[in-house]
């Protein structure tokens, strides 16, 4: 028998997994877990409710009332079109993305439920955003519907891409960009207001020809000027939320998630009063002196934010879309 053939056979041992990352595995399996269960149960009782509604129809015991409020309320379209700009990808760490990424989510949420929806577009979807929104509810996103996913930033609004190709997104996530009689792309740009709250424009209604971009990222205040200044290398407008007009006494700093600025928006449209908008989407204890651990106090006229608020967000309709629970959804230093 020759040396090699008497050599033992040495095998490199598995790499150990630390305590925490067994723990880590094992809640999430226990999540994976409990959000199959969950939507069982969801879906089940939908059933159920849809068997007694039946049953009380048949016996004649559905008031007036109660089939009134089955019927589905019409949506109005208001027109206009809200753009989120995800080109911020590599400016988020990932606690950031996720939190991004649910506010997406609860955006979507709104605008399905609102009487007045905008069209909603999400563009620049790329890298570790695109990664995450793949991840969750498989692939949730593409299936949300009146929304539109452009792996090209907002300048396709003015400038369509040549190729059909370039934007790899599904068929179905993407609208035509033909035209028979296709404005130019100076005029098209004019229709385009960048919200940031660095604008010395002050915004003052919504109009159905126009198209609204709100800034997609949560960096905790991180980046000054970032959208204003994209904005104006893209030529295109700018305006912010007329907060310090109507909400002059607000104590805190007044940074707003994705979608509170997009709520406030869609109830603009809805009671065309800023006040009422502000009031009901901007988080109660916001209104509160003295902030968290009371030393929250803003300058006046500020349009800085709460980088260190955590919540502030709505819950979405779980019918709709379904953030992880383990998620914790904080409030970034969304430039509005």
């Amino acid at each position: 028998m020759s040396d090699d053939q008497q050599r033992p056979v040495i095998t490199a041992d598995p790499q150990p997994i630390s305590k925490n990352a067994q723990k880590r595995a094992v809640k999430a399996e226990l999540h994976a877990a409990y959000k199959l269960e969950r939507r069982a149960r969801e879906k089940e009782a939908k059933k159920e409710k849809k068997r007694a509604i039946q049953a009380k129809r048949a016996a004649g015991e559905l008031d007036e009332d109660e089939e009134k409020n089955r019927q589905k309320k019409r949506r109005l379209h208001f027109g206009g079109r809200v753009v989120v700009d995800l080109g911020f990808d590599d400016k988020m760490n990932e606690k950031e993305i996720i939190s991004l990424c649910s506010q997406l989510a609860y955006t979507y949420s709104a605008n399905r439920n609102a009487a007045y929806p905008f069209s909603l577009v999400y563009t620049s979807l790329h890298g570790r955003t695109f990664t995450r929104l793949e991840s969750m509810n498989d692939a949730g996103y593409k299936r949300w519907a009146n929304t539109e996913w452009w792996r090209e930033g907002y300048e396709r609004i003015w400038q369509p891409p040549q190729n059909a190709e370039a934007s790899e997104m599904p068929a179905e996530a993407e609208a035509s960009t033909s035209a028979a009689a296709a404005p130019s792309q100076q005029d098209v740009r004019q229709t385009v207001v960048y919200l940031t709250a660095d604008s010395e424009e002050e915004l003052t209604e919504l109009k159905p020809e126009e198209t609204y971009i709100i800034g997609g990222i949560c960096d905790h205040n991180r980046y000054k000027n970032l959208c204003l200044n994209k904005a104006n290398e893209s030529g295109v407008r700018t305006a912010r939320l007329p907060i310090g007009r109507y909400l002059a006494s607000l104590p805190t700093r007044k940074v707003l998630t994705v979608n509170q600025v997009f709520e406030i928006l869609l109830k603009w449209v809805e009671t065309k009063n800023w006040e009422e908008a502000l009031y009901s989407v901007i988080p109660k204890r916001k209104f509160h002196a003295g902030g968290k651990g009371g030393t929250d106090a803003a300058k006046p006229g500020s349009q800085a934010g709460d980088p260190d608020d955590e919540g502030g967000v709505e819950e979405a309709d779980s019918t709709v879309v379904v953030v992880e629970e383990q998620e914790v959804v904080e409030e970034g230093s969304v430039d509005h």
